[in-house]
């Protein structure tokens, strides 16, 4: 039996056609189809990414190999060649010609692109030749394009992939071969580590150099670059180490991207920890320089603002920078402009308020009308600026309630800013006393109240008690006392108690109401009768 199996198939050989292509390799699958050159070449592609080199040898030239040697070797071409059009030849499958009959221009060749070798360039050929069923024409790979397959595989193929055991390139797994998995693996875990060791590497230089400096704002920057700086070493080195595995255009196209989207998110997460880094040392270089509180609010309300207009443009670039590598997203994108019409329209309108909002968080954070810790009466609240954002504004009032406010308000309608100019206000007291009240010993006692139990309170900028104005029967005193905003309603509290408690201490200063009695004269044409009262009491003021 084992004798008579290779004699079987020496006459299975020699009783072939004479014209028949590659006669050693038997008659092709079904599934071959070497009509057009698109065909050809999708077809050997396809099957060499599946591992099926026997049947992608059908689509080579292998009529100057001997027929005994043609399954074997012709399996080992194939490979070979696969990993040189990976490399080597981008074909863009759309372009080549779908036509039995090929390139109108020369109908016996169509030429996929060129490969440099020794200083010269190889033509990789799609050629039309004689070997179908009957006799008919079919399009494989040129005779002299598979002569130049080893050197080609010497110079551009895999550096140990042949000399690995067999098992590492039998059988592939989704277009990869076992060999490849691994080293794409080791590529990926190690890169990591790698780039974990570049990092820290790097950031060790970088503080040693801004140690050098006077300023503490570089110190901080180098600090902000562990993370953003891992990205674009791993990127490198993922796009270095899979260069060798020779992967197939799609596996290769996806790295591409990953590691072009590990330099965008990279870049962009930088950039947002460099704006944390530098609007909070500009804060703090500020705050320990800064007399005036009024600047210094005036300035953080500045950065906060700029700040989220930078963040919020950093998001939309990378998005749209990581979105434009899909070929998808970008046509998508195309029709929905080309398109807009009516849609475009709607959503211009829907979205008006929306942007002119985010123009008013620009306007607010330029003009200042309100700043981080100012005093604002707003819808007849009062309380703090405690956030401003680009759509609204949030407000902490007296009693801890928060109130969020659209940002345009504070432009469109009026509001009360107690610390826009200055943190001081002066705020008014308000007395009903008699008339007999010693107006100056007030005066001395609203000093006492000031110099001792308001000296927390008071700013010692103003201090006055006049009389405001002349009642029926009391006079109405106003004592005026000078605060800041945020003490001011303690300090009006604590006079108003004080100085009642020092009327108390002087009753006839007290609003009194004084009554008088006068004589009564007896009625008209009458004589005053003995005995009768003789007066009656008439209030009087």
């Amino acid at each position: 039996m084992s004798r008579a199996l290779p004699a079987f198939c020496t006459l299975f050989l020699v009783s072939l056609p004479a014209w028949a292509l590659n006669a050693g390799l038997g008659p092709p699958p079904p599934t071959v189809d070497r009509q057009t050159p698109q065909a050809t070449f999708e077809g050997f592609m396809q099957a060499a990414h599946a591992g099926d080199y026997k049947r992608a040898a059908h689509y080579l030239d292998l009529d100057f190999v001997s027929r005994a040697d043609q399954v074997e070797r012709g399996a080992q071409l194939a490979r070979r060649l696969k990993f040189v059009l990976d490399r080597k030849v981008h074909v863009d499958l759309s372009a080549l010609s779908k036509a039995p009959e090929g390139d109108p221009v020369d109908a016996r060749f169509d030429v996929l692109d060129t490969i440099p070798l020794d200083g010269i360039a190889v033509p990789i050929r799609l050629q039309r030749v004689t070997g179908g069923e009957e006799g008919g024409l079919v399009w494989v790979f040129s005779e002299s394009t598979v002569k130049q397959v080893d050197k080609l595989f010497d110079e551009y193929g895999p550096l140990l992939a042949e000399t690995l055991p067999a098992i590492f390139f039998e059988r592939p797994v989704l277009g990869l071969e076992l060999w490849q998995w691994l080293g794409l693996v080791v590529v990926l875990g190690g890169g990591w580590v790698l780039s974990l060791v570049l990092e820290r590497l790097s950031l060790s230089f970088a503080m040693r150099l801004a140690k050098w400096t006077k300023i503490n704002w570089d110190d901080s920057l180098v600090g902000a670059g562990r993370g953003p700086l891992r990205l674009p070493y791993y990127a490198t080195l993922l796009a270095v180490g899979t260069s060798f595995l020779l992967l197939p255009q799609p596996t290769r196209r996806l790295i591409e991207r990953l590691c072009y989207s590990l330099v965008i998110v990279a870049v962009a997460w930088f950039i947002l920890r460099f704006l944390r880094v530098t609007t909070e040392y500009v804060h703090a270089k500020v705050s320990n320089t800064a007399e005036d509180a009024s600047r210094l609010r005036s300035l953080s309300t500045q950065l906060a603002v700029m700040r989220r207009v930078l963040e919020v443009a950093t998001y939309i670039v990378a998005a749209a920078l990581l979105l434009m590598q899909f070929e998808v997203v970008r046509n998508v994108g195309v029709s929905l402009l080309a398109s807009a019409g009516l849609a475009g329209l709607v959503i211009g309108l829907a979205a008006q308020k929306s942007i002119s909002t985010l123009l008013a968080g620009i306007q607010l954070s330029m003009t200042q009308p309100i700043r981080l810790g100012d005093k604002v009466v707003v819808e007849s609240e009062f309380g703090t600026v405690e956030e401003i954002t680009l759509t609204y504004v949030v407000v902490r009032v007296w009693d801890e309630r928060r109130m969020v406010i659209p940002i345009t308000q504070f432009l469109d309608k009026p509001f009360q800013n107690w610390s826009r100019a200055s943190a001081s206000m002066l705020g008014e007291v308000l007395l009903q006393v008699d008339f007999s009240t010693d107006i100056d010993a007030l005066r001395a006692e609203l000093k006492r109240i000031l110099e001792n139990e308001g000296r927390q309170l008071w700013d010692g900028k103003v201090q006055s008690v006049v009389v405001l104005s002349v009642l029926e029967k009391t006079l109405s005193v106003r004592a005026l006392v000078s605060a800041d905003s945020g003490k001011l309603f303690d300090l009006r509290c604590l006079v108003r108690e004080q100085l009642i408690v020092f009327l108390r201490r002087h009753p006839a200063w007290l609003p009194t109401v004084r009554s008088e009695t006068r004589p009564l004269g007896p009625p008209q044409g009458q004589s005053e009768q003995p005995g009768s009262p003789t007066t009656a009491p008439t209030p009087r003021a």
